[in-house]
């Protein structure tokens, strides 16, 4: 892929492009028409954000990946706004014949029926609760959620049936469900996570453009805890020469505000992430991008991605043992000690059809 030397105005991929996968037919994307317009008029018009509905079949996922902590998922939309380059769940829109670049953060869809398919899954007789993870391929907080509410419903089914929730976030706006949140968390119903990138708010609105800000989720860290919840700071994901610095700094500012759950990932740059990630580099970090991404090789086994189970999660190398290293020491400095939370199964107690809760 050819080097940029412009971007695009408050999007994190910098084009359209479309690898052929699936079987699908190739579509090339012409971004020459954006450039001609830079040269004779300046920037172009803002990429406008369209939302589709959309109405599924069913709402929960399972999987039986040997190296993921949880067994089934809830994505109450797809795409995502905030528009973070290195998101793995990018290849997605592919299936739909979309661009993993600029269509993921600008051709969302929303799933208005999720809470009515989750309420008629729960009430299978033969269903087995176990924790549902919130936020796995796109962020249940993401701006459309401020209309949809779609996030809010399904923690109200939850909180209404005692089922537990683990939610991960790049947003503040999981405050506006604090309400909720507080109380499933008095029966041990949820935990939260918010991931943080860096904290440099010009480097985050280049990487994740329409997300919250790092201070504002580091005061949403701090209010879910005074709020009695359980938090998670994520540093993720950890990019070697770029935000790999705010590795300690992260960390002694999440516990200062009574975090005491962090944890780190490596870059991942699967299918189509990886060519979308080395364009960014190549528009705004092109001095840098040879480093970067031989880092990323040398603890991927000499690729851009290593897809297998577990080694997927856990780079090896002398660069990944560094890493390492300096998180085990910063959590040690901040008083930061290995620390899980257990959600509660046994409160459980399946919906009937009409919306009522059964007697038995």
């Amino acid at each position: 892929m050819a080097a940029r030397t412009s971007s695009t105005t408050g999007r994190g991929a910098q084009s359209a492009a479309v690898p052929q996968r699936f079987g699908l037919a190739e579509r090339l994307v012409d971004d020459d028409w954006r450039d001609a317009m830079r040269a004779l008029d300046g920037d172009p018009p803002k990429l406008r954000t369209t939302v589709t509905q959309e109405h599924p079949k069913s709402i929960l996922t399972f999987n039986q990946s040997p190296d993921i902590g949880f067994d089934r998922s809830i994505n109450a939309y797809r795409g995502c706004e905030h528009g973070c380059v290195y998101c793995y769940a990018r290849p997605s829109h592919a299936f739909l014949d979309l661009s993993p670049g600029l269509d993921f953060e600008t051709q969302l869809f929303a799933k208005p029926n999720a809470a009515q398919l989750l309420r008629a899954t729960l009430a299978r007789p033969r269903y087995v609760p176990r924790p549902i993870a919130m936020g796995t391929n796109t962020d249940p907080y993401q701006p459309i959620e401020k209309t949809y509410r779609i996030t809010r419903s399904l923690l109200e089914l939850c909180l209404e049936t005692r089922h537990p929730v683990t939610i991960t976030t790049k947003s503040d706006r999981v405050l506006q469900d604090i309400d909720i949140l507080q109380e499933m968390a008095a029966h041990d119903l949820v935990a939260v996570s918010l991931s943080v990138t860096s904290l440099d708010p010009v480097l985050s609105g280049r990487l994740e453009p329409r997300a919250s800000s790092p201070a504002k989720r580091m005061q949403a860290l701090a209010q879910l805890v005074s709020a009695g919840i359980p938090a998670h700071c994520a540093v993720a994901p950890v990019i070697p020469a770029i935000t790999d610095c705010f590795m300690e700094e992260i960390i002694a500012t999440a516990a200062s505000h009574g975090v005491q759950s962090v944890g780190w990932i490596m870059l991942r740059l699967p299918h189509e992430v990886s060519p979308l990630f080395r364009e960014w580099l190549d528009v705004h970090f092109p001095e840098r991008a040879g480093k970067v991404m031989g880092i990323v090789q040398s603890v991927r086994g000499g690729r851009d991605n290593d897809p297998a189970f577990y080694s997927r999660f856990r780079p090896s190398g002398v660069w990944a043992d560094l890493f390492r290293a300096r998180f085990r020491l910063a959590c040690r400095k901040a008083g930061i000690s290995r620390h899980k939370f257990t959600l509660d199964c046994s409160r459980f107690r399946p919906p009937s059809l009409d919306g009522q809760l059964s007697l038995l």
